[in-house]
């Protein structure tokens, strides 16, 4: 069949421009999103001490880093909810729904009164604004990536659903960035009075252009020719029905990365601080280096991933991830310092992003048009949950159990062994069947 040359240069035109525009309308909410996650994390001693206090200074951290994961509890049905809004009322609708339930939440925990001005209401605030944060969180992915994938050629889907990756590289390079900055002019006194606030408040100033940007956009092709042709959408009951095999080898493709990302990258500042001494500034900008990693090679890895194979890309980096775990904790605690802590840091950037640049491209091709959203919603946020959201607390807690500053590094070893017999069997699924994805 022959195709007109004016249709085939209109379809080109896009693919020729580059999707760069919905790229960014993407991106910029999504920073925010992790931006606000991450600086609750970097701020937890803090938040700790105000809102969670305790006689016990470790039990402080416990409550602190424990409401840091309650809000992935809810990272599950802000998937559920809003993974199948997007594959019903479209990827625009939900990207533009979720930034501003995380602008709702951030701003309660900007304005929130310490557990010394109103008792047991404070925790209580801060759980109900981490909750609304884990749910809008939830399906942000989802609805970013399809967004994405579905303005991209599908050649270069791998690089620009990467972009997915290197905006959250962004969001720490801000998120440490600004903790650095505010640990370095304040004083401790000024910083647990008035400085935290300044850091999540940064968050309110981003959220409204965000915001803006999004309502700007054209909806993804894909999903109007899907929403054309489909006259009644059950995504859920689809993903959950038929493709259940394909959602759980997914959640554990993801467990290793997001378990690593979350114990280096998040985790790191406080373990810096607490278990090595080295100063709060100095920590953060360790975390800062990891954040400019990520940023500038997480595209490189997905343009990898488009040319030589998602899979092939994933499983070696995930492989010298797990190799290199234990060895990076046992150098930071042989050699104590920010030097040490800089370079350390910025191998786990480029780990991250090699890790994490082709996984949303992967998991596009996984789930069709129709069930994308929720499929990439579900499959993401279960993962996070399980395995990232609660590594903070979990390897703070095998820490105090096991007296071993390398502890965290085995926590890192299993989920990269689950990950890669997720690859394994998922390979031997997808093979002949989707090309593109291999």
């Amino acid at each position: 069949m022959t195709v007109p040359s004016s249709a085939l240069s209109s379809a080109q035109a896009p693919t020729q421009r580059g999707p760069w525009k919905e790229i960014i309308a993407a991106s910029v909410g999504n920073a925010l999103e992790f931006y606000d996650l991450l600086i609750y994390g970097y701020f937890a001693v803090v938040i700790g001490k105000l809102f969670f206090p305790s006689d016990n200074e470790t039990t402080s951290l416990l409550l602190a880093v424990g409401s840091f994961g309650i809000s992935f509890l809810m990272r599950p049905l802000g998937a559920i909810v809003l993974g199948a809004y997007t594959d019903r009322a479209g990827r625009k609708a939900s990207l533009t729904m979720s930034i501003m339930i995380m602008l709702i939440g951030t701003a309660i925990i900007t304005f929130a009164p310490t557990y010394e001005q109103i008792g047991l209401a404070a925790p209580l605030l801060i759980i109900v604004a981490r909750m609304l944060q884990g749910f809008s969180t939830g399906g942000e992915f989802g609805a970013a990536t399809a967004f994405m994938v579905e303005h991209a050629d599908t050649k270069r889907r791998g690089f620009f659903a990467s972009w997915q990756l290197s905006t959250q590289g962004l969001a720490t390079v801000l998120a440490a960035g600004v903790s650095a900055l505010l640990s370095y002019v304040l004083s401790d006194v000024q910083l647990n009075d008035w400085g935290w606030r300044v850091a999540f408040g940064f968050g309110l100033l981003i959220g409204p252009v965000g915001f803006y940007i999004r309502t700007q956009i054209d909806e993804t092709p894909d999903f109007k020719k899907s929403a054309a042709s489909t006259a009644l959408k059950t995504p859920l009951r689809d993903v959950l029905v038929k493709g259940h095999v394909s959602l759980l080898l997914a959640i554990g493709v993801v467990a290793g990365a997001t378990a690593f990302n979350y114990v280096h990258k998040l985790y790191m500042p406080i373990y810096a601080f607490k278990q090595l001494n080295i100063t709060a500034t100095s920590s953060y900008l360790g975390a800062l280096m990891t954040g400019i990693t990520l940023m500038l090679m997480a595209p490189v890895f997905g343009g990898l991933s488009d040319r030589h194979g998602r899979f092939r890309v994933l499983t070696i980096a995930l492989l010298i991830t797990g190799l290199s775990s234990y060895p990076m904790f046992a150098l930071l605690n042989a050699f104590p310092s920010f030097s040490t802590l800089l370079v350390v840091q910025a191998l786990v950037g480029l780990l991250i992003a090699a890790c994490l640049g082709p996984i949303p491209a992967m998991l596009a091709d996984i789930f069709p048009t129709s069930i994308r959203g929720t499929g990439l919603a579900l499959s993401y946020n279960f993962s996070v949950t399980l395995f990232g959201g609660f590594a903070p607390l979990i390897v703070t807690w095998m820490i105090d159990a096991s007296g071993s500053k390398l502890a965290p590094s085995f926590y890192v070893m299993t989920t990269i062994l689950i990950s890669v017999l997720a690859i394994v069997c998922l390979g031997r699924r997808m093979r002949g069947t989707q090309p593109s994805a291999n």
